[in-house]
């Protein structure tokens, strides 16, 4: 008997589809067991990934840890498991970035299983008074106030992790720049921020996106939400009230944020060859428009997205977003990311609210992010 263990993060959009497959895959699959276990959402964006890769075969994680996983050789690198048709394949069925988000050094050390990026939401019918979704900074501030007139709100999570991710879809971040954020765009976007955090639900501030979500089908004083990570279940939900998700009104800024979630076999995994299969199942495009999406998924797929079977059970959630994600900004994934990420998040949250100096917020940034880059030299030798 050959036994899997995964680790998925907790919510339906990444363990429905995970649960979903076992008995059908096992089924075909004699002398195979395949467990997965969950963590919580934090622990999936900005936890320790190295403390879990002695415990499990296959690991959902986001992609930032390349940096980590590539430097520490923490996973198996997918080359020399795929063919070139394959690789083809899943190069030309990826959501915007999401296929090169999990590359490093060369390699290939993860699947993308999962695609999202920030994304406007909203609840159709409260925004059917309002006119069409904005598309623009402006639009929304003009929406906001007028929502506010009648008593209502827009939304906009703001916990620390969310609001890092708003000053990287705002702030236009320059990698290999002296400063990652230049001090005028650092304020340009943090008064924007601001500005939508005055016409934001009081809760805004502790709410990711699920809470958010959560909130707008359980009240109705949140009509619409400018930026927040898309969760396909909204909309394809059977119950009322249903949202509605939105291309996000990014006219001047760098793109929205990608997140999504891949999946990677342990370099610790003494079941490598079956862990891969396993993945590569499960990412195969097939699997992707069918079971994985029926059962609560997010897919990495592409051909997924621009399915018209798929989008007609989920409220058009993929094909009404696809132009953002195809353009979304994939943020930097050396080693010592996280580590700044994790960092500097308390402190945008701090400087939306008021706490902290935006020249403050600007110096600590471009200080930081020089102090956990790779050196000029080493980004050239990797090229």
């Amino acid at each position: 008997m050959t036994k899997l263990r995964g680790l998925a993060w907790d919510h339906r959009r990444c363990w429905g589809p995970l649960d979903a497959s076992v008995g059908p895959y096992c089924a075909n699959h004699p002398g195979l067991e395949i467990e997965w276990d969950r963590r919580s959402l934090y622990e999936f964006g900005e936890g320790a990934i190295d403390r879990v890769l002695g415990q499990y075969d296959l690991v959902v994680f986001d992609h930032p840890f390349i940096g980590e996983i590539a430097s520490g050789r923490l996973m198996v690198p997918f080359d020399e498991h795929l063919t070139g048709e394959q690789r083809q394949v899943f190069e030309r069925d990826t959501v915007g970035k999401s296929w090169q988000s999990y590359a490093r050094e060369g390699r290939q050390w993860a699947l993308p299983i999962d695609a999202a990026c920030q994304v406007a939401s909203f609840r159709p019918d409260l925004m059917a008074a309002y006119g069409d979704a904005p598309r623009s900074h402006g639009d929304v501030v003009d929406l906001g106030r007028r929502t506010r007139k009648d008593g209502k709100w827009l939304g906009l999570p703001l916990v620390p992790t969310d609001a890092m991710c708003l000053l990287l879809t705002l702030g236009d971040p320059q990698e290999e720049a002296d400063d990652f954020i230049s001090r005028d765009k650092v304020e340009r976007a943090i008064g924007q921020l601001r500005e939508l955090s005055d016409l934001s639900h009081p809760g805004s501030r502790q709410w990711n996106p699920i809470r958010c979500y959560d909130h707008m089908i359980a009240n109705d004083d949140v009509v619409y939400v400018p930026f927040a990570f898309g969760y396909v279940n909204y909309a394809s939900r059977s119950e009322t009230p249903k949202l509605r998700f939105a291309d996000a009104p990014t006219r001047g800024s760098a793109g929205a944020l990608l997140g999504g979630a891949g999946i990677g076999v342990s370099a610790q995994s003494g079941n490598v060859q079956a862990a891969i299969d396993y993945a590569l199942f499960l990412c195969s495009p097939d699997n992707q428009r069918g079971q994985y999406v029926s059962a609560g998924g997010q897919p990495g797929s592409l051909s997924a997205w621009q399915d018209k079977a798929v989008n007609a059970t989920s409220g058009d959630f993929f094909a009404d977003t696809l132009k953002t994600i195809q353009s979304s900004y994939l943020r930097p994934t050396h080693a010592g990311f996280i580590t700044f990420f994790r960092e500097t998040a308390p402190r945008v949250g701090a400087a939306i609210a008021g706490e902290l100096s935006i020249t403050e917020l600007a110096a600590w940034i471009n200080r930081r992010y020089r102090e956990t880059r790779p050196s000029t030299k080493s980004v050239r030798s990797v090229a």
